[in-house]
């Protein structure tokens, strides 16, 4: 057995996915949102028995690797690495030899040896006792200490660098892990003019959502003039992109899941303090405005985010960028607000009593109220100028809300403040959403056009879907089969002449070996064109997506209306067809072959 099927038989499909996705019953198989694109009604399906998944919205679909390999953008080879640890097995040398060349990789183990460098010198080396002190009346325990891996790198100039070098990594390899500097003039083969970035700075490792380090931040202990800012942070690498990186959710996950709210704060020593008050559903932003790519991690856990941030004019500024693309992706967003006098980020708050903090986070405000409270504060409602600066401002932040109910509660909300009456401000809003799509916008598709999925032959769902490269008649076969092979009895209904529907060799083995003798296994196999996929898998899914629920008559009904919806494609396209044949016949002046395809087009 190959290392890759030994990791399929230890690691199951629907519960790898299901990290990611909130999964429910559909017969025999598991449905939910598809994480690869917006959508409102599930068409994400997982078979558990198959180890498949596939997506009848997008048409992206594989196995537990390219669910990984998609998921979190990774190569194969690092795919292979995460599983592999994720099942608990050691890869065979060949494996290992290929996931080692890797560059990426590479520096994963940099990272992970650098941080027990770090960690053990500060618990180790007496040269670290101003830092451990430093920690210690920070307020931080040795226990969390150690879980966080917290360390300490006095200030030498190449103290780290020369370390992992005798550990066997390169110059190269580094520099490119973003510890080493390189100068202009350095000279490889010498060693000379390469010198560590992190220098007499306490270091706090960041890992990924894996629990892999990707990346540090050291913070100055003693400042002096040319020892740089405060805090220092690696820079991006192939394995460290800020924007893509929430610090702490690898051991916050659970709980944000558990508690379905995920707290976000502004500071790495802000998310310490909590875990170790015992609020660990928390994570920090590491003093950026939130990207799209974090909102889209946060909501692999939860839908709700409580925010904390600085209550000055740029702290609210670089927070409202963040809520933005939050409350664009549907996300219910509260903010906290500490009571003045207790403390100016959660750190000073739980120092000073963690049960002001606890109730600070439990009785959030609502960021549309905390909007409307802003654009209010100090304005003269009376004045209409004032007035009209209150819509301008509140209006863009409800044209974001993706949702028409909530955006009309708040036009209501607003009007009731101002005395404006809600139609106007409705032909207010319009006017906004006209100047600035909303975030991620799409109009829904209606109706069935060439290359887009086939919802139902009797009618369809109004929902963002996503083309897929096939023809309206390659649409209508697939949710033909779909049904053969859930109810293999309706083969009998089907004319004689049914073959002459099929547009490819798929379709023909498949219709051939329904034919013949219905078995999955052996239909599997007839039908195994595909490299990542069998269509036989994707098939069956999407048989429990489209048809769990229809009852005997409504099955018999839908095979009725699918088979005129294929006939007619059929005889457009072969008209198409004739159409190009008969003026090739007239331009050679073939008589016979002309009256032949004409016969045949009379018929059709």
């Amino acid at each position: 057995m190959s290392d890759i099927d030994d990791i399929k038989n230890k690691l199951s499909v629907e519960e790898l996915i299901g990290e990611y996705v909130q999964l429910k019953p559909a017969g025999s198989n598991k449905k939910g949102l598809c994480p690869f694109h917006n959508e409102k009604t599930p068409s994400f399906m997982v078979n558990p028995e198959r180890q498949s998944w596939h997506c009848f919205g997008c048409a992206k679909g594989g196995d537990i690797f390219t669910f990984v390999e998609e998921m979190e953008g990774m190569e194969f080879k690092e795919a292979l690495r995460y599983l592999a640890d994720k099942a608990g097995i050691q890869l065979s040398n060949n494996f290992r030899n290929e996931i080692s060349s890797n560059e990426k990789n590479r520096i994963k183990e940099i990272n992970t040896e650098a941080t027990r460098f770090f960690h053990s010198f500060l618990l180790k080396m007496s040269g670290a006792k101003l830092a451990l002190d430093y920690l210690h009346n920070r307020g931080l325990q040795d226990d969390t200490i150690e879980e966080w891996k917290i360390g300490y790198i006095p200030e030498q100039w190449d103290l780290l660098t020369q370390y992992l070098m005798k550990k066997g990594f390169g110059l190269e390899d580094l520099v490119g892990a973003g510890l080493t500097i390189k100068k202009d003039n350095a000279n490889a083969n010498s060693g000379q003019g390469f010198y560590d970035r992190f220098r007499g700075r306490v270091m706090f490792p960041i890992w990924n959502v894996h629990d892999e380090v990707v990346g540090f931040t050291g913070r100055i202990l003693v400042e002096k003039a040319n020892s740089g800012g405060k805090y220092v942070n690696t820079p991006q690498t192939l394995v460290y992109d800020k924007s893509r990186v929430i610090f702490g959710l690898n051991k916050a996950k659970k709980e944000i899941k558990t508690n379905d709210l995920a707290v976000i704060v502004e500071g790495q020593m802000d998310v310490i303090a909590c875990h170790q008050a015992g609020m660990k559903n928390v994570v920090a932003s590491s003093g950026t405005a939130l990207t799209e790519e974090q909102i889209k991690l946060l909501k692999r856990y939860s839908q709700n985010i409580n925010m904390s941030f600085d209550m000055d004019e740029a702290g609210q500024n670089a927070a409202k960028r963040g809520i933005g693309i939050a409350v664009a992706e549907g996300m219910n967003i509260k903010v906290i607000r500490i009571p003045d006098g207790k403390g100016k980020d959660p750190d000073e708050c739980i120092k000073q009593n963690k049960n002001i903090w606890f109730e600070s986070v439990e009785s959030a405000q609502s960021v549309m109220e905390w909007y409307l409270e802003k654009v209010l504060r100090n304005k003269d409602i009376h004045d209409p100028k004032q007035k009209q600066k209150i819509v301008n401002d509140f209006l863009p932040e409800v044209a974001l809300i993706p949702y028409a109910v909530e955006r009309d509660h708040w036009l209501k909300e607003l009007g009731n403040k101002i005395g404006v009456d809600l139609e106007i401000l409705r032909d207010d809003l319009k006017t906004v959403q006209s100047r600035k799509p909303a975030h991620n916008a799409s109009p829904d598709k209606i109706g069935i056009t060439d290359g887009e999925k086939v919802k139902s032959a009797d009618n369809l769902k109004e929902e963002h879907e996503i083309k897929i490269e096939k023809s309206r008649l390659e649409v209508l076969l697939d949710r033909m089969f779909a049904l053969l092979i859930k109810f293999p009895n309706l083969l009998s209904n089907l004319p004689e002449d049914f073959a002459k529907y099929l547009s490819t060799a798929i379709y023909e083995a498949i219709y051939q070996g329904l034919k013949q003798e219905y078995n999955v296994d052996k239909l599997r196999e007839v039908a195994n064109f595909a490299d990542k996929e069998n269509p036989i898998d994707i098939l069956q899914m999407k048989g429990e997506w489209e048809f769990a629920n229809l009852s005997d008559k409504e099955i018999k009904e839908e095979m009725e209306k699918l088979f005129v919806l294929i006939n007619t494609e059929w005889q457009k396209n072969r008209r198409k067809q004739l159409q190009l044949e008969i003026e090739q016949a007239e331009k050679i002046g073939d008589k016979n072959k002309i009256g032949i395809l004409l016969k045949e087009f009379g018929e059709l």
